[in-house]
């Protein structure tokens, strides 16, 4: 009797599910009411922005403002939902919803999805990603509404404090303010500015940690080794970038702006940077340190299991603890009174090896291809790998080879760099023979 074919693995129906999210999405953008002047957009385009809408990314080549429709923008708004969230997130929760019974199966991608520690933490997992969402994003879509309904009226203003609280929570960098101007109006605006910056930080730490604070209140000693190093740098990130981009910008792309108006910005920027991409400053005026720090903090990204995208904070950690503990001579890493496995330590070193390898590799090629420099090259490249968004205005420019470079790096952030080398490697057999080992020189 032949045996039964295997079900699909994990990866693969990650992978197959953000592009059939992508291509439905695509598919509806080229439809002539998806646009504001009721013509077909060119398949490029749509499904660039499809691509860029599931993976909670913010770059585009048509302005999200003046090209769509009300229908188009709606249609981009359920694709960062989804994006973010993860449609696995989103089946399990209608799932539990119509009280449908979650298999094994169904548990097993739900962690791989998700995050989730173990098989019984799933449902309560969802319920929570769900029921905290729904707050977080009412919550801000509520604050936005304070200053868009008398500057909008009440319907478009509305409009646009949900499409901005659901964009900035999930980290997806869209605004439909029109010009691709982002928020480059409201840079001395605290309640817009703070609003976005609550929404992207909760977002990008990640739903675990979310189950941790809910448990635990805000007891730190008692959260789980991932919580404490996930929030410890996150803080020391956006503390650090604060205080850099405050004073490397002075006489850059925040120039015109008084101190106190710095400090906002340079707040906003250091959080944004973190993949959510969205600004309040000209970014085609970064300085060259501003430029550079930017990249560090989009490829780094948010924490683990969460809508953020890049190397992810723990792993960013992780890596330095290595070096660290190689540098003195430890046999073992330890952080917060608990050694790291060895096995965490060797995805952490390829995580960012994939990520470093693809951004030069798509830097290389598009420089190759395009006459535009590699300053704003690198920096879309990165904002792209890192699904972050922000952008020196080159997206825009990118001829359509380029543009199928930053749609395949926006896949490979989404689904993440380890996911996707697993995916490759899946059907490999392992090797049964043992070579002898031998030293050799390194550094």
């Amino acid at each position: 009797m032949k045996e039964r074919k295997s079900r699909l693995s994990y990866n693969k129906i990650i992978v197959l599910g953000f592009l059939a999210v992508i291509i439905a999405g695509g598919l509806l953008l080229m439809l002539p009411w998806s646009s504001a002047d009721r013509v077909h957009t060119d398949p490029l385009t749509a499904f660039f922005t499809s691509t860029s809408a599931t993976c909670v990314t913010g770059l585009v080549v048509a302005d999200t403002g003046t090209h769509w429709s009300f229908f188009g923008k709606l249609v981009i708004l359920l694709m960062i939902q989804v994006g973010g969230l993860g449609f696995m997130t989103v089946i399990t929760a209608a799932s539990v919803l119509i009280h449908k019974r979650i298999g094994l199966h169904e548990r097993t991608l739900l962690m791989q999805a998700t995050g989730a520690m173990t098989h019984s933490s799933v449902r309560r997992l969802v319920l929570r990603i769900v029921t905290g969402t729904a707050i977080f994003e009412c919550a801000g879509a509520a604050l936005l509404a304070i200053r868009f309904v008398p500057l909008f009226g009440p319907a478009r203003g509305v409009w646009y404090a949900v499409f901005h609280s659901i964009s900035a929570f999930c980290n997806a960098g869209f605004d439909v303010m029109g010009n691709y101007s982002s928020f480059t109006g409201y840079y001395r605006d605290p309640l817009v500015c703070l609003t976005l910056c609550a929404l992207i930080v909760i977002g990008g730490i990640g739903f675990i940690i979310w189950g941790d604070i809910a448990e635990n209140r805000f007891h730190f000693r008692k959260y789980e080794l991932h919580s404490k190093l996930s929030l410890s740098v996150s803080a020391i990130l956006i503390l650090g970038g604060w205080i850099l981009f405050f004073f490397s910008e002075k006489n850059a792309s925040m120039a015109s702006m008084s101190a106190g108006e710095r400090v906002l910005a340079s707040l906003f920027h250091s959080v944004s940077t973190r993949t959510a991409g969205m600004n309040t400053a000209d970014l085609s005026r970064l300085s060259d340190s501003g430029s550079l720090l930017s990249c560090v903090l989009m490829l780094i990204g948010g924490s683990s299991g969460s809508t953020a995208g890049g190397i992810k904070t723990t792993t960013f950690a992780v890596l330095l603890l290595s070096a660290y503990a190689s540098a003195t001579r430890q046999n073992s890493i330890t952080v917060f009174k608990r050694s790291l496995d060895d096995a965490v330590v060797k995805r952490a070193g390829a995580i960012v090896t994939l990520y470093v390898s693809a951004a030069a590799a798509a830097a290389f090629v598009i420089c190759a291809l395009e006459p535009l420099g590699l300053k704003p090259i690198l920096f879309e490249v990165v904002s792209a790998v890192g699904t972050v968004g922000l952008t020196m205005g080159a997206t825009a420019h990118l001829h359509a080879a380029s543009r199928a470079i930053i749609m395949l790096l926006m896949f490979a952030g989404r689904i993440g760099g380890l996911s996707l080398a697993l995916l490759l490697g899946e059907n490999r057999r392992p090797s049964k023979t043992e070579r002898p080992s031998e030293n050799i020189l390194v550094g």
